[in-house]
């Protein structure tokens, strides 16, 4: 047998030079970052937000964004409100009703337009989301049992046929019980929740490859329209004006966006839109621009405890200056302490007490709360001291995460089941559903509060270890 010599190649491998495929997946890498580039992705927006727009016309029904992808779908001023039905609620095999996204403000949307259209979108791959075409009708088909009981007709679930497949169905079916279970330990106020509903809810279904919906009242129904944006690609679509169209082009746009927000987007998309368009240079200084230019808003919210009227409040620390700290009595910061006010700031008001709580935004801020959050409790006692009815707030760099959880833990201590304010803090033992409560009464004002998993570990851990 002749022996190959040496020198030559013994496998197709050895035919391409290292230097070779380094180059050849350097280019593939280039390839996928200029299909991905921020002109290609607003460009696939706007072309679904199109057929978005021709859906609310046709129907004549306010449009909802899915949060965090639908708002990038609707131009600002279309936008009737928002939700926080996350795809991992309705993932196979992991099923559940969120007790941390009620989402009651749909409710008062749905309500007041008999109806409403729920906009999101998905990546390549499927043709309806998973929020859409099974964590919303486990929503309607649970908030219907809740609201409607003497209505059995209306405790049916329903599911798009063409994407959840039978079996799928009835697993979802056997848990419903146990959903609606869940949330009628938060003690709900159900009498004020059906003033805002005379009907149960219905999901329907639309993308841009079924037919078109009838544009009907249905008299038994309020009609909860799902809509997904994005048509869904296939392999050879064309480019077509001048882009190369991305599905879900809204989606993660954290890892893309450099900072731009759908309102900015909607603003300034025929600028964003131009061929000319520089990604790094000219967003950025639209961002700059929109900074300077945009009046400060303010957007402390106050929190109700249950049916009481005298509110908490949360906010993001930017949103805190000279001219609105003397509103409050205590107020509790993460992330960054206040800048220290000057005197001048409270010649005609009293100085409120200030709590700096050292925690890092992020999981590592989340994680570090429960050590620090044992030093609220002195403090609150001290905010007390200065009235029956002490307004104290609550502040974090998001708004939404490390100062949820912190007004979480001093609702739960301070704060009775009718929402009553306590000088002292309880004595009895606190447990997971009565922390769920506390946080539902947080979830019903603030509809964008979204506290990470690790900041929910930390305040429970810090509650249940309490002695009693």
């Amino acid at each position: 047998m002749e022996t190959i010599p040496s020198s030559l190649p013994t496998s197709v491998d050895s035919l391409i030079f290292p230097s070779a495929c380094n180059n050849f997946s350097h280019t593939l890498s280039a390839l996928k970052r200029s299909r991905l580039s921020i002109r290609n992705r607003l460009s696939s927006i706007k072309e679904d937000s199109q057929f978005v727009q021709k859906v609310a016309a046709s129907q004549s029904l306010p449009l909802v964004a899915n949060e965090r992808c639908g708002s990038w779908y609707i131009p600002t001023e279309k936008k009737a409100g928002i939700a926080y039905f996350k795809s991992t609620d309705g993932h196979q095999g992991q099923w559940k009703f969120s007790l941390r996204r009620l989402n009651l403000q749909v409710l008062e949307t749905v309500g007041e337009h008999s109806g409403c259209i729920i906009v999101d979108s998905t990546r390549s791959g499927k043709s309806i989301p998973d929020a859409l075409s099974k964590t919303v009708p486990i929503w309607c088909t649970v908030m219907n049992r809740l609201l409607f009981p003497e209505i059995p007709a209306s405790h049916v679930l329903y599911t798009p046929s063409n994407v959840v497949g039978q079996s799928e169905h009835a697993q979802i079916e056997d848990r419903l019980a146990g959903f609606v279970e869940n949330i009628t330990g938060l003690h709900l106020d159900i009498a004020a929740l059906r003033t805002k509903l005379d009907r149960p809810l219905r999901p329907e279904w639309i993308t841009q490859a079924s037919s078109t919906l009838s544009s009907r009242s249905d008299k038994e129904y309020y009609r909860v329209i799902c809509c997904t944006a994005s048509r869904q690609e296939r392999n050879g679509d064309v480019p077509s004006d001048g882009y190369e169209y991305i599905q879900g082009a809204g989606d993660d746009s954290e890892g893309w966006s450099r900072g731009l927000t759908p309102t900015l987007f909607w603003q300034h998309s025929s600028f964003l839109l131009s061929a000319s368009l520089d990604e790094e240079e000219d967003v950025a200084m639209l961002l700059k621009e929109s900074e300077a230019q945009s009046p400060k808003q303010s957007l402390i919210m106050p929190i109700y405890p249950a049916s009481a009227t005298w509110p908490i409040y949360i906010c993001k620390l930017d949103e805190l200056d000279s001219a609105n700290i003397t509103d409050f009595d205590g107020i509790i910061t993460c992330d960054k302490p206040l800048p220290n006010p000057t005197d001048e700031v409270f010649k005609d008001t009293p100085r409120p007490l200030l709590l700096h709580l050292d925690c890092k935004a992020g999981k590592i801020g989340s994680r570090s709360l429960r050590d620090q959050l044992p030093r609220i409790t002195p403090f609150i006692t001290r905010v007390a001291s200065r009235g029956e009815h002490p307004r104290i707030l609550f502040a974090c760099a998001t708004g939404k995460d490390l100062s949820v959880g912190v007004a979480l833990a001093a609702l739960c201590l301070y704060f009775d089941e009718d929402g009553n304010f306590l000088a002292q803090s309880i004595s009895e033992p606190i447990t997971k559903d009565y922390i769920r409560r506390r946080l539902s009464w947080i979830m019903a004002s603030k509809h964008d509060a979204n506290p990470a998993r690790a900041t929910l570990q930390s305040v429970n851990a810090f509650l249940m270890e309490i002695p009693s």
